[in-house]
């Protein structure tokens, strides 16, 4: 095993079939089991922290244990993928594996049953919500929905409502829904370009909010999966994300329509005067762009 390729998650069809295939649950074990040592905890955390390289030497100081330890430990880090290793003269440098920063959150969501097959998306979908294209009569209802999920604080880090100048200069046409439930506006969902640059054209940043009295009953999940099939046929890409760790219910139902969890930035900004993480998750579509 020394590949951090993340392997597919099969469909759970017919009824009965397991989901994470046994040579999937083998290349996981092996990954959970090299990192059973505390001192390898620790190395790959150093190396990890040094993404141009480290030499042995280094780290042997770094952890206070001898070089021919940290040499073992680096050993059983390269069998799994999680470090190469290349000589500089008459040291050896150890370099993380990218894919090792990506893969590992990936493969934790994986066996613990919260990353759905991908591209998408639920099918138990409510029954009594529908979604609709935005219109123009819809923004005090959007609006109003927004400045609920604000007064939460594990939604947004916006403080006040946007105006609806802002808002449609920001969001994408042809992107923008409403929930409704027996004809009253209970969520929306849009699409904002991340850049402006030709290069990433396809990729984009998506909201999704829900009615504070409406919030449990599958809205946002009727909404998601409308953006994210939506978005697949118009050729977007990726679609991207920023959560609150705190915001378990909205990472669960990003994961439900195929997100996957790519890291976590640290005091990534404030809010209220508090730094705060988010969980950056992403989403490729199986389209071409």
């Amino acid at each position: 095993m020394t590949s951090l390729d993340m392997p597919v998650i099969r469909p759970t069809h017919p009824a009965g079939a397991d989901a994470l295939a046994p040579e999937d649950a083998t290349t996981y074990a092996g990954w959970f089991a090299c990192l059973a040592d505390p001192t390898r905890v620790r190395l790959l955390h150093q190396v990890a922290s040094h993404p141009a390289g480290i030499s042995v030497g280094e780290l042997a100081e770094a952890l206070g244990v001898g070089q021919p330890t940290v040499s073992h430990h680096v050993r059983k880090l390269a069998d799994v993928g999680f470090v190469s290793v290349h000589k500089d003269g008459t040291s050896t440098i150890v370099v993380v594996n990218p894919s090792c920063c990506t893969g590992l959150p990936q493969a934790a969501d994986v066996v613990m049953g919260v990353l759905a097959p991908r591209p998408c998306c639920p099918e138990d979908l409510p029954t009594d919500v529908t979604v609709r294209p935005m219109r123009d009569g819809d923004w005090d209802a959007v609006r109003r929905i927004y400045g609920e999920g604000i007064a939460t604080r594990t939604a947004t880090f916006a403080t006040e409502v946007p105006t609806r100048k802002a808002l449609d200069a920001q969001w994408l046409p042809g992107h923008r829904w409403v929930a409704e439930i027996d004809g009253t506006v209970v969520g929306w969902a849009a699409l904002s370009p991340v850049s402006s640059r030709e290069c990433y054209r396809g990729v984009a940043e998506n909201s999704v909010y829900v009615a504070e009295d409406m919030r449990g009953r599958g809205v946002g999940k009727t909404l998601l999966t409308t953006q994210v099939v939506a978005a697949d046929q118009d050729g977007l890409w990726t679609l991207q994300t920023s959560i609150f760790p705190e915001n378990r219910a909205s990472i669960a139902l990003h994961h439900s329509a195929g997100f996957r969890t790519v890291g976590v930035r640290e005091r990534i900004a404030q809010l209220d005067g508090q730094w705060r993480d988010t969980v950056f998750l992403e989403r490729r579509s199986s389209a071409k762009g």
